[in-house]
């Protein structure tokens, strides 16, 4: 009996779907496995996500900050799909400009998709806030993976 193996996208695969994306999901380690979904922004070398300031991802993040960070792409009969992980450490975003500058990201991601304003409460805000409250008001963390230890991609042949 022969096993087929999912085939592996390269560098050029996963970054274009991590471009088209901005839904993931975040593991952090403890006790058991904790997974929580996160929309992200991408730079073209860094993601960055805005974390609400409260919940158990805050523990772990503080406990470990190592996690395992998947995004996908499918059709919904799974005829096509394309996932990747990507394992490194998330990084609590100090620098006020580079804050700044993942803020709006965020703002014209939501305009740009256009995303529902429920969006909002995953980030800290009411839905019936201005989108510019995101900018102007830091009710959420600005994290970004570095370190990537390990990125496998993997997709239908």
């Amino acid at each position: 009996m022969n096993i087929h193996k999912v085939p592996l996208m390269n560098k050029e695969e996963y970054d274009e779907l991590i471009k088209e994306g901005y839904v993931s999901r975040i593991g952090f380690e403890g006790e058991y496995p904790y997974i929580a979904p996160f929309i992200y922004v991408f730079d073209g070398k860094y993601l960055y996500f805005l974390s609400t300031k409260y919940g158990k991802k805050i523990q772990r993040f503080h406990t470990n900050p190592k996690v395992a960070v998947e995004i996908e792409k499918y059709e919904d009969d799974l005829s096509e799909y394309r996932f990747v992980t990507l394992q490194g450490r998330i990084d609590q975003v100090e620098d006020y400009n580079e804050k700044l500058n993942v803020r709006k990201r965020f703002v014209d991601l939501i305009r740009n998709k256009p995303l529902s304003r429920n969006v909002l409460a995953a980030l800290g805000h009411s839905p019936d806030d201005e989108l510019e409250s995101i900018v102007n008001e830091e009710r959420s963390f600005v994290w970004k993976l570095v370190d990537v230890e390990n990125i496998i991609g993997i997709k239908t042949s």
